[in-house]
């Protein structure tokens, strides 16, 4: 078992995804992030069918970043309901995972 995190999340624009990933970088709060092209999202919301274009965003962080990430992702969205989704990496290359942890310290 590792001490790392998968956090999913979306950004509507590209500039606003690269800037908050830059944030969260030098913030120690992530060691990587990737962020995906645009793509169609269709979705719930206020009783309706939604369509709308945003960027997935793949963020790779240390078990004691994850709560301030998810903090910062909350403060800074544009979303009234942001998507913030985290997995436990539970295997992977032991010098990736170690660069994860160390990066985000």
């Amino acid at each position: 078992m590792s001490d790392q995190y998968l956090v999913i999340t979306s950004w509507p624009d590209l500039d606003g995804a690269r800037q908050q990933a830059e944030a969260w970088l030098q913030k120690k709060l992530a060691a990587s992030v990737n962020v995906l092209p645009q793509m169609e999202s269709i979705y719930h919301w206020k009783g309706e069918i939604r369509h709308g274009k945003e960027h997935k965003m793949f963020i790779k962080t240390s078990a004691t970043r994850v709560a301030a990430l998810q903090r910062e992702i909350r403060a800074a969205h544009p979303y009234a309901v942001a998507e913030i989704l985290h997995f436990k990496i539970d295997s992977g290359d032991p010098d990736y995972l170690d660069w994860i942890t160390q990066s985000t310290q």
